[in-house]
């Protein structure tokens, strides 16, 4: 049996070069299923995304998904993209194996956590505050920086990643300190400043974007505070989720937020295209 992909519309083109294709999955011109195929919205046309994928359950387990991705793959390279990427919930074990038996490797990976009632105590010496203007184009600088350097290390080309940087950033905080639901604060311990946070609010919950302990100060338990300075801004709010995106191989932050009780709801994974 000959399983292939059949468009069901045109090749469809964004204002801003993006391009997405929805298709039928075929078995010997029997439909068994669908798959959506377009380019990264975060990360440009060079990179394609797997939108949706779905096997109708009598033909699930004989190979019909595996055969559907990659053949997904050859219209991503004729596409020109240099990656492919897709998300998958983490409670989807099935979806995941089989990604990454085709090769897929993750990439990052959210978490969120269910926040009580009841905010919880800061470190004893450790208090937050606000930012000031001050220090804001300073900690900018190397935010975009650090931000750009997460994914380059990552396949992204560097000219890229700091064309990323730099919209995401002028998008999230057009601004800058007064930019609506966004706070940003400056963790402090027995007077000194030991880190930085970066929080958003949103009608379900929060969202951590940045959090970074000063380089001198690391290894003191301070990354714990700033993550419990977010939970009580969180609460202060009337907000009771607080999510995070943490890329992968980063070890201590991924135990820090499993340790906090933070639990992984998505995966995002990505396979280069040679």
């Amino acid at each position: 049996m000959t399983t292939t992909l059949r468009p069901t519309e045109p090749l469809q083109h964004g204002a801003d070069g993006a391009l997405s294709r929805r298709f039928q999955v075929c078995v010997n011109s029997r439909p068994v299923g669908t798959l959506h195929l377009g380019t990264s919205q975060n990360l440009g046309p060079r990179v394609a995304r797997i939108v949706d994928l779905h096997i109708e359950e009598p033909d699930r387990r004989r190979g019909r998904g595996t055969v559907a991705a990659l053949a997904a793959e050859e219209v991503a390279r004729g596409w020109g993209c240099r990656q492919i990427e897709l998300g998958v919930p983490a409670t989807a074990e099935p979806a995941l194996r089989l990604v990454k038996a085709l090769g897929y490797v993750p990439r990052n990976r959210g978490m969120e956590k269910r926040l009580g009632d009841t905010a919880p105590a800061l470190p004893p010496g450790s208090r937050g505050r606000a930012m000031t203007e001050a220090e804001y184009p300073e900690w900018l600088a190397h935010e975009s920086e650090a931000y750009a350097r997460r994914w380059t290390e990552r396949g992204v080309p560097e000219t890229e990643a700091h064309e990323k940087s730099r919209r995401d950033h002028e998008r999230l905080l057009p601004r800058g300190l007064a930019t609506e639901d966004m706070r940003l604060s400056v963790l402090e311990h027995e007077g000194a400043r030991v880190g930085t946070l970066w929080v958003a609010f949103r009608e379900d919950g929060a969202w951590v974007y940045d959090v970074e302990v000063d380089a001198a100060h690391r290894g003191q338990g301070h990354g714990r505070g700033l993550m419990l300075l977010a939970e009580d801004q969180t609460i202060a709010v009337g907000r009771r989720v607080l999510g995070l995106n943490v890329f992968a191989g980063t070890s201590p932050a991924e135990r820090l937020y499993e340790s906090l009780g933070y639990v992984t709801v998505s995966y995002v994974l990505y396979k280069n295209l040679i």
